[in-house]
């Protein structure tokens, strides 16, 4: 038997063999999303049977999604830069940043000369700026992703704390405060943003010419550029968009805490990134999906929770943070190589 006629004889026997039903609905949309809520529901499981009625009451319900809307939104953002084939890990930075710059004695005053919507401009700009600075820097400076945001993690952090002096600003605009703590329904105002944002965010990724453009970008820039995609003024897009979701997660953390503060954001960049990876998106790019990183935003949150009412140390939250982003990039490349066969 010649070498060739084996090569074909093994082509032929991998092409006919039988594939893992277990891997073949993971590898689904469906099947993947399924996945997740089947492990939030575990999640909420364990929770009822440790913490009782302490898990399942409304308050604590209500709690979680307070905490989940501010991690979540800068999820969604994180979500459009991975896809696009990046990384951000300055977001917690950009978010201090924008608490801080929009709390300042100035911005507050000109809230109250003229409208608290000062304050919301403020943070956005901010966030958005900081997101033009990375998007060129990478884009058009060479610099890597890994990189240039290391960088911006630092400055953004070191100019919040000169600017407050280290020290927490407290908010005193009452339309700000009235407006963002307000409930509708029983709902926090905060989490329905969270909501409006997500929905955004899917129609943006899934039903729109720059989330096709996404997805191209991050599976094959080359490719992408040659069909006509401006690759580098897109990847700034996606960091400025990013940058943008930070300065409205700052508006949520400063409306819950009356503050802000060059401490805002702590370890945020590994909470998104983690979120998004659980839920399916690929770091390597290409591949995304907005209903993932909600849930996968729900899961880490709900796990914090558990962790928080059974009184469990931090360190043994982070271990097991740890062990379950390993999973899921082993589980994403497991996957991967499978579909590639």
């Amino acid at each position: 038997m010649t070498e060739s006629t084996a090569r074909v004889e093994q082509a032929a026997l991998e092409t006919t063999r039988t594939d893992n039903p277990v891997l073949a609905v993971l590898r689904t949309s469906l099947g993947r999303n399924l996945g997740l809520v089947i492990a939030l529901l575990l999640l909420c499981v364990v929770g009822v049977a440790t913490a009782g009625d302490r898990f399942a009451s409304t308050d604590n319900v209500l709690t979680i999604l307070r905490l989940a809307a501010t991690i979540g939104v800068v999820s969604i953002g994180m979500t459009f830069v991975i896809t696009g084939g990046g990384i951000d890990l300055s977001v917690g930075a950009i978010l201090a940043l924008s608490s801080v710059w929009c709390t300042t004695v100035a911005t507050q005053e000109l809230a109250n000369d003229t409208h608290w919507t000062v304050m919301v401009l403020a943070a956005l700009a901010v966030g958005g700026g900081c997101g033009v600075v990375n998007g060129l820097l990478i884009s058009y400076g060479g610099v890597v992703p890994f990189i240039a945001t290391l960088a911006m993690l630092a400055s953004a952090r070191g100019l919040a704390e000169i600017i407050s002096d280290r020290k927490t600003q407290i908010v005193d605009v009452p339309g700000f405060q009235e407006f963002f703590t307000r409930e509708i329904l029983g709902i926090p105002f905060i989490v329905i943003l969270f909501v409006l944002v997500a929905a955004a965010g899917w129609v943006l990724l899934n039903r729109t010419t720059f989330g096709r453009r996404t997805l191209a970008v991050g599976g094959n820039p080359e490719a992408a550029r040659l069909a006509g995609i401006n690759v580098k003024r897109h990847t700034v897009y996606l960091y400025v968009l990013l940058g943008v979701c930070c300065g409205i997660a700052a508006l949520m953390i400063i409306s819950r805490t009356t503050t802000g503060s060059s401490t805002h954001g702590g370890l945020y960049e590994l909470d998104a990134i983690a979120a998004v990876v659980i839920g399916g998106t690929l770091l390597s790019g290409g591949r995304g999906t907005i209903v993932g990183t909600v849930i996968g935003v729900l899961i880490f949150t709900t796990l914090t929770n558990v962790f928080t009412l059974n009184n469990r140390s931090f360190s043994e939250q982070s271990l097991l943070k740890g062990a379950i982003i390993v999973a899921a990039v082993l589980l994403q490349q497991r996957l991967a190589s499978r579909s590639s066969t």
